[in-house]
């Protein structure tokens, strides 16, 4: 069942623009009603992640109270910083699987090999959470270096690189396999188009390497090409880049991208281009969407440990994130007031958190959002 789920936010000063979360995407919603209790409160899951976000989610929780928003909170405090947790996590996956919704941060993925595997990429493998939407928009009130960004990253979330599939086959010798599938490159596809179609977007471009990987991203360019020859009746048009190109054009000329799609490790670089032609991770909202379940969290996925307890992380992106999730789950009155308000503390420039050039903490930020409510 289709929904569109993601409604255009209510600010009168952009009345006819897209804002940062204005995305009426139209994506699959959960196959079944989502579980309620009493009064028609919806049970999601909350997985605060490592680093910064208990900070963030407690920003979410509070503004959330403050609005009666009608979410009721399974919370999980998961950590990827060892392995001792992997029973948490086991318990927060199903309690995914039973709720079929969440909000989560960002866990930590150590680097030595005796690490576990990333539990961010585990979750979406294993709930088949295929299609990573990361949104950038150039905000009014916090100029940059361009102010003409305005670009959806469709990233697809469970193969290609992240397959995780490493062997040594001779000592000093590592295999990497990079799993590629037609099937899968045409479902990321068609949420490419279908995406752009639902939100008025006239372009798709599709970013890979296959002039060098001439089998793997080959496939999923020409698996690209034959989806998009399905949309050109409807007005949405078609181009492909590499990589390499892609990422000197973003920071040159952003404004020419409209909707791009990408295998796994090209979205988790784009991703983190994108952020910081708009400002950096702290206001840039993401999701994941699967067919059966649905995960939002911060479009660029950093723990930032270093200011880990310190009051200062920006929490605008993850409040996005939430207030995505509220839409998908319909409650788009309470989801617009709350990004309405968001946008309107960040585009007002008084109360700004460290990485906007400010000095306010995480605590007044939510303030300021909470004051600017209706």
């Amino acid at each position: 069942m289709i929904r569109n789920a993601l409604a255009a936010a209510t600010r009168p000063a952009l009345a006819n623009a897209r804002t940062a979360t204005t995305l009426s995407a139209g994506f699959p919603k959960v196959a079944q009603r989502l579980p309620t209790k009493y009064g028609g409160v919806y049970t999601v899951t909350l997985i605060p992640g490592d680093g910064i976000g208990q900070e963030i989610t407690d920003s979410v929780k509070e503004i959330f109270e403050y609005v009666n928003a009608p979410i009721e909170w399974e919370q999980y405090n998961v950590s990827g910083v060892s392995s001792a947790g992997e029973d948490l996590f086991k318990q927060a996956l199903e309690s995914l699987r039973r709720n079929r919704v969440g909000l989560k941060g960002i866990l930590f993925t150590p680097i030595s090999q005796s690490g576990h595997i990333s539990w961010n990429v585990a979750m979406r493998q294993q709930l088949d959470i295929y299609a990573s939407v990361v949104l950038c928009k150039s905000l009014p009130g916090f100029p940059t270096r361009h102010n003409n960004v305005d670009f959806a990253i469709i990233r697809e979330n469970t193969e290609g690189e992240y397959s995780g599939l490493e062997h040594q086959s001779y000592p000093g010798v590592v295999e990497s396999l990079k799993v590629s599938t037609r099937a899968k490159a045409e479902r990321i596809s068609r949420f490419a188009f279908d995406f752009a179609l639902k939100n008025n977007r006239k372009n798709v471009t599709c970013v890979h390497k296959a002039n060098i990987m001439k089998l793997g991203d080959g496939l999923f360019l020409n698996t690209f090409r034959s989806v998009a020859e399905e949309y050109k009746s409807q007005g949405i048009t078609a181009n492909d880049m590499i990589v390499d190109n892609t990422s000197m054009q973003l920071v040159a000329r952003p404004g020419q991208f409209d909707v791009m799609v990408m295998p796994n490790l090209y979205g988790a670089i784009v991703s983190n281009i994108g952020a910081a032609l708009v400002g950096g991770p702290g206001i840039v909202p993401g999701c994941n969407i699967g067919r059966d379940y649905a995960l939002f969290e911060p479009g660029c996925r950093h723990v930032a440990q270093d200011i880990m307890g310190t009051n200062k992380a920006n929490p605008a992106a993850m409040i996005l994130s939430a207030t995505m999730m509220l839409r998908h789950l319909g409650l788009d009155n309470i989801a617009n007031n709350i990004a309405s308000s968001t946008f309107n503390v960040i585009n007002a420039g008084k109360v700004r958190t460290a990485d906007m050039g400010g000095s306010a903490t995480t605590s007044e930020f939510t303030s300021e959002v909470i004051k600017n409510l209706q």
